[in-house]
């Protein structure tokens, strides 16, 4: 399954598969405020219906080889922190790699989604996925806004609620260091 990060590690996170026996967990992302429009997703929708859409299109993407979330276990407490992966978007007809990211609430504020958002960074450059990478982020997520842009990312542009903040491999080469 291309572009997954299954099996890597950062400091503090394990990335492995999404499984189905996860759902219980996930299921608090959908209690916070604006999560459903935040992700593009119908506002109207229980928290368990949001969920389940969730959890289909993760699948969908995993069997289809278009990237995917993988979940984030914090390596000391083995605690489910949030989903980070790459995934493959097609925006105004052309095809793109994506570092998108979601955390649950009780960890926001903790560098997780940093960290996490990193690792796919150069995950996908050092293994040549593509020749830039973006993160859509909803106008009024400030958060992940400020995610996108401290991994390096700029504004590309804004497209309806989202803005797309994006990255060349020429410029991570050149930050990496």
């Amino acid at each position: 399954m291309k572009y997954l990060l299954t099996d890597q590690e950062t400091d503090r996170l394990k990335f492995r598969l999404l499984k189905p026996e996860d759902f219980d967990s996930w299921l608090e992302l959908f209690k916070a405020k604006d999560i459903a429009r935040y992700l593009d997703l119908d506002p109207k929708l229980s928290e368990s219906e949001l969920c389940k859409k969730w959890f289909d299109k993760a699948f969908h993407r995993y069997e289809n080889d278009l990237g995917g979330m993988n979940v984030l276990i914090d390596k000391k407490t083995n605690l489910f922190v949030g989903q980070c992966g790459l995934l493959v978007q097609t925006i105004e007809n052309v095809e793109r790699l994506e570092v998108g990211y979601s955390i649950l609430p009780k960890f926001w504020r903790q560098g997780y989604a940093f960290e996490a958002a990193t690792k796919c960074k150069n995950y996908a450059f050092e293994n040549d996925f593509a020749p830039s990478l973006i993160s859509m982020v909803h106008v009024d997520n400030i958060g992940s806004e400020k995610v996108a842009l401290k991994n390096g990312m700029a504004f590309e542009k804004k497209l309806k609620s989202f803005n797309i903040f994006r990255i060349d491999k020429a410029n991570w080469n050149l930050t990496k260091g």
